[in-house]
């Protein structure tokens, strides 16, 4: 009795408490659940399955060009951080470290750390350091190089303030690291899998974003630059959904990673490093979801359609699971991934919990549809409801999944145009940022340090990204901080 409860436990209502509604739809959809270890998670299958879509997209884009798969251990000597001042600066508060490697009895039985260790061990928080202590071994030549690897890993930074799939102890993700010749051609990586993750997340996760550069206080600790893609959520703050980091010879020098070019000369390499993580499931649920749950982009759903037979004393339940079965095997014929939902219950109660689950669409089939030779299909984003002929149900099946990928991108990108402000004086971009729901504060930005913290001091809100400006000639402005001219166009707001 009581997990049934549990499974039908009511959605807040995303207008009353936000925050509240985001657990409420993890819960609900049976995404993640929390760990006896404090700060982390453990993802269940529903919501594993969304990552493992994830890997296998970008994993295909990445070997599109030349990046390799690998893995590095998880234990960092502590003593490779501090080889670059910036870096361990930037990690240090969220490291966790190993000190022990076995645990012992005393006298009173009680289990204390036994065997020190001669040198401590960090917890991975990043992969930059053990990965080019192990690139120094491997590039000898200009031959060698480019090198481009990928990880796909789990890396823990011990947060205090946890909230699953956004921000928790341990998290999951892939980080890329790549070794150039040249500065150009580490420009040029740092860039081109920027791109990716820009078509990544419109093409499949229906999310718009932001592209720009990372302002120096808000960089990659290490990084020469850093550029990412953020997006708006629906409470109208900021998302950093993943970021690629220019790190020029910042880490090639004090790891020694060197080659002997074309001419003979023993060079330091250019690097790159970039990664996205499981926050991209975060992103996912509070770009889309309403208060009935969940709402899944078809090109990302683990199930993007569900049949629900719904039974009848008129019809045999044999012979209406057979009907769903074949309409099932069409399905999967043309590469729909499907789930026939062959448990008792009442039709309502089903249609509940995948809407729940938020499976983009949903078949109905029972005695009327079999006489009329007819489905009927359910939208997960509108609800809307059609019967569609049999003989025609998979072309429909289609063109309504691809409707509904739209529909989402295009529900996402208006709410998003609708909360960016354009600023130019400190009094608007004050006044944005006083209403609940702001969302992006679009201004000129002198670039000077002062200003940006006085944002962030007065407001909350912090600099997400300084815009690309790809016009000849620049566009002109005043800061909005101190009225200087100013070139840098930026995105102020509040973020996760």
């Amino acid at each position: 009795m009581e997990d049934k409860e549990k499974q039908v436990k009511k959605i807040t209502p995303k207008e009353e408490d936000y925050s509240q509604w985001y657990l409420d739809i993890i819960e609900n959809a049976d995404l993640a659940d929390n760990s006896p270890v404090r700060g982390c998670m453990v993802i269940k299958p529903s919501g594993y399955a969304i990552w493992e879509n994830i890997q296998g997209i970008l994993d295909k884009e990445f070997k599109k060009i030349g990046i390799k798969n690998a893995y590095f251990p998880i234990f960092i000597p502590q003593s490779f951080f501090q080889r670059e001042a910036e870096h361990i600066k930037g990690f240090a508060k969220e490291c966790a470290v190993v000190t022990h490697h076995r645990l012992v009895a005393d006298s009173k039985g009680k289990l204390i750390p036994g065997g020190k260790l001669s040198e401590p061990l960090v917890v991975r928080p990043t992969s930059e350091t053990i990965i080019y202590s192990m690139y120094s071994k491997w590039i000898r030549s200009f031959r060698d190089l480019p090198v481009k690897l990928n990880q796909w890993a789990n890396v823990v930074r011990w947060e205090l303030r946890t909230r699953p799939f956004l921000r928790t102890a341990e998290f999951l993700w892939q980080e890329g690291h790549t070794a150039h010749a040249t500065k150009k051609e580490a420009d040029e990586m740092t860039f081109e899998i920027l791109n990716i993750y820009e078509k990544f997340f419109k093409n499949y996760l229906a999310i718009p974003v932001v592209k720009g550069k990372k302002s120096e206080q808000e960089k990659f600790a290490g990084a020469v630059y850093t550029i990412t893609i953020e997006a708006m959520m629906q409470d109208g703050k900021a998302l950093q959904l993943a970021t690629s980091h220019m790190l020029g010879q910042n880490f090639s020098k004090p790891f020694k990673v060197r080659f002997t070019d074309k001419d003979g000369k023993l060079k330091y390499v250019w690097q790159t490093s970039w990664g996205l993580s499981t926050r991209v499931i975060g992103a996912l649920i509070m770009v889309h979801s309403d208060n009935k749950g969940l709402i899944l982009p078809p090109k990302i759903a683990p199930f993007q359609v569900v049949i629900v037979p719904i039974w009848d004393k008129k019809i045999s339940r044999q012979e209406l699971i057979e009907k769903a079965s074949q309409i099932k095997a069409k399905l999967r014929q043309a590469k729909i991934s499907v789930c026939l939902d062959e448990q008792e219950g009442r039709p309502g109660e089903k249609f509940y919990q995948w809407e729940r689950k938020g499976v983009p669409l949903r078949i109905e089939i029972g005695i009327k549809d079999i006489k009329g030779k007819r489905i009927t299909l359910a939208r997960r984003d509108t609800g809307e409801k059609k019967s569609v002929p049999l003989r025609d149900f998979v072309k429909e099946v289609k063109a309504t999944l691809n409707d509904i990928q739209e529909n989402l991108y295009q529900k996402a990108v208006n709410y998003s145009s609708q909360l960016t402000h354009e600023v130019s004086n400190y009094s608007q971009l004050k006044s944005v940022f006083e209403n609940k729901r702001a969302g992006f504060a679009l201004g000129f930005w002198c670039g000077d340090k002062k200003c940006e913290l006085k944002v962030k001091k007065d407001t909350l809100a912090t600099i997400r990204c300084v815009l690309f400006n790809k016009k000849k000639n620049k566009d002109i402005g005043k800061c909005v901080v101190c009225q200087k001219p100013a070139e840098k166009k930026v995105i102020f707001a509040k973020a996760y």
